[in-house]
């Protein structure tokens, strides 16, 4: 709960500074230092969680103001720090959260007329909060940077472990994978491009505008936005749409056809700043016909009878044929991006591959079956090899190293943040006015001033 609690703090992605009304006067709650905490404050911060449905342990009225207090305590440490935070960054966060309100609530103009505000101001309060809670992580990381395990220390934490907290590890696996693109005809591609070029015709001579037609016909999740997808650094876009994009000039022109992994685009320059660039685009991808599916099928069918009858290894037929750009070089070993290594549960494998996987025994090649790449999101067939199964079982050193190891430096990374809090608040000028002081706290505000 305590450790929980902490890293709510540090994250508060629900501080929204901007849903309240416009108070004449204000109510303070708390005092930090020489800064209040306005009931106004606390308000917005609860709406913003219950609109995210974000579960909370105790009273919002006790829990919220604590953590914005807590907030205040890194905040005034960052600013001893000069910790800065670079404004790209906060500006894609904003962008990037400012997208996600208009997804939710259907259009800028709801946007607006939730937050009560017009969004360039609703944009500028997003990224004073942004930056806050990037200051905050640095603080933190400042704090926790020395923090290094070494075996012995891995060790005895998992051996001071109560035998019921040691946790339970679902059973995992490790795949290889082989992956085929189908071949398009060229008369599909070209009719995808005539099809651009129609666009590009009409958006030109005025009789329609980029934003309507990306929303009618764009196959991109930012069709919802009118193609807009945020500014954007270089090393953010794939090369080939950084290439392009980064050449344009004029806001009113669209760009010339340009293909990537996901397909074939049309750009549309929105606005430069420095090294970001925020553009619109329409994306469309060819289509696979069922007999493009059953072509690679069958290819992937023999190059899998050949690995079976050892003409050559899995790996040399990942690295030499597979088109699945993450896993050729490693031969073929899916990789989990969220824990790192090349464990999975069940549940993180693409939906497709935990199905087939389920079936298979370990060391066995299953038969090619279609999924949906997740990086370009198209159709590819596919072959798995189930690597190695690794039954739920109670975490031990042997096998589970690596996550007692990520258990025991969160734990001590807590611990420093919290020792760090209590000595922070015995030196800070801290006040809570009637009203809010009966709660039960994490930390003892109320007799350390």
């Amino acid at each position: 709960m305590r450790y929980k609690l902490i890293l709510t703090a540090i994250a508060c992605v629900s501080t929204m500074m901007g849903m309240a009304q416009n108070n004449v006067i204000e109510e303070v709650a708390w005092v930090v230092g020489d800064e209040p905490i306005y009931k106004s404050e606390i308000e917005e911060q609860y709406m913003q969680m219950q609109y995210e449905k974000q579960s909370m342990d105790g009273n919002p009225y006790c829990v919220i103001p604590e953590r914005i207090a807590i907030n205040k305590l890194f905040l005034h440490q960052a600013k001893i720090d000069t910790v800065e935070v670079q404004d790209a960054m906060v500006m894609q966060q904003a962008d990037s959260r400012i997208n996600y309100f208009i997804a939710n609530l259907g259009s800028k103009e709801k946007v607006e007329e939730y937050f009560r505000k017009p969004l360039p101001e609703l944009k500028e309060q997003m990224m004073e909060v942004i930056r806050d809670q990037y200051s905050i992580q640095e603080v933190q990381r400042n704090l926790t940077s020395d923090i290094k395990a070494t075996p012995s220390d891995v060790r005895k934490y998992f051996s001071s472990l109560p035998s019921d907290s040691i946790p339970f590890v679902p059973l995992q696996v490790e795949v290889q994978i082989i992956t085929l693109n189908p071949v398009i005809p060229q008369q599909e591609i070209d009719d995808v491009k005539a099809r651009l070029r129609d666009y590009t015709n009409r958006i030109n001579s005025g009789e329609s505008d980029f934003s309507t037609l990306a929303i009618l016909y764009s196959e991109d999740g930012s069709s919802v936005y009118g193609g807009e997808i945020g500014f954007k650094g270089r090393g953010e876009l794939v090369p080939e749409y950084a290439s392009v994009a980064f050449n344009l000039n004029d806001t009113k022109k669209v760009s010339k056809i340009v293909e990537t992994e996901f397909g074939f685009h049309i750009i549309q320059l929105i606005e430069k700043r420095g090294d970001r660039i925020n553009t619109r685009h329409i994306l469309l991808r060819p289509k696979v016909s069922e007999k493009d599916l059953t072509d690679a099928l069958n290819r992937l069918d023999s190059i899998r009878n050949d690995i079976v009858a050892d003409k050559f290894s899995f790996e040399i037929g990942a690295q030499y044929i597979s088109q699945d750009k993450n896993t050729k070089n490693n031969n073929g070993m899916m990789v989990n991006q969220q824990m790192g290594g090349t464990r999975f549960e069940m549940a993180a494998l693409p939906q497709e591959v935990a199905k087939v996987v389920d079936t298979l025994e370990v060391n066995e090649i299953s038969k090619p079956f279609i999924m949906i790449d997740q990086s370009s999101n198209k159709e590819v067939v596919a072959i798995v090899k189930l690597k190695n199964r690794i039954a739920g079982h109670k975490a031990n050193l042997s096998e589970d190293y690596q996550m007692i190891r990520s258990m025991y430096e969160n734990s001590a990374k807590a611990q420093v943040i919290e020792d760090w809090i209590k000595k922070k608040q015995k030196e800070t000028y801290v006040r809570i006015e009637e009203g809010w002081r009966n709660c039960e706290f994490q930390y003892d505000w109320l007799n350390n001033n």
